[in-house]
């Protein structure tokens, strides 16, 4: 029985697959493992994409493994589109303001190009 997909995930440019390649292969897996859940479930618990406010629009796409803690921005681009941006380890309370005025800054471009 094939899942049906609620949304599709998929990167800008380079900035998610730079990150990715730099993590060992079981936090690939968990990644990857996240992102589908994206894609398969009608609701996405906050556990794993988290609507950051005051940012218009911008998520972050939680993953957890072992005591580390990893972050990917995105956006929605029309209804069923994921976009995944740049992406960092998380090693304080806070998300870092220089990573959410980077995605701000990628989201602006990405939508430069859209147009």
């Amino acid at each position: 029985m094939e899942v049906k997909k609620h949304r599709k995930v998929v990167t800008y440019k380079e900035y998610f697959k730079e990150f990715f390649k730099s993590q060992p292969t079981a936090v690939q897996k968990k990644i990857i493992w996240t992102l589908e859940l994206i894609e398969d479930l009608e609701q996405i618990p906050e556990t794993y994409l988290k609507h950051l406010t005051g940012t218009d629009g911008l998520y972050e796409i939680r993953v957890s493994f072992g005591s580390n803690t990893y972050r990917i921005f995105s956006f929605f681009s029309g209804e069923k589109l994921v976009v995944l941006m740049n992406s960092f380890q998380k090693k304080t309370k806070k998300t870092p303001k220089s990573e959410i005025i980077k995605a701000v800054k990628i989201r602006q471009e990405y939508e430069q190009e859209s147009k």
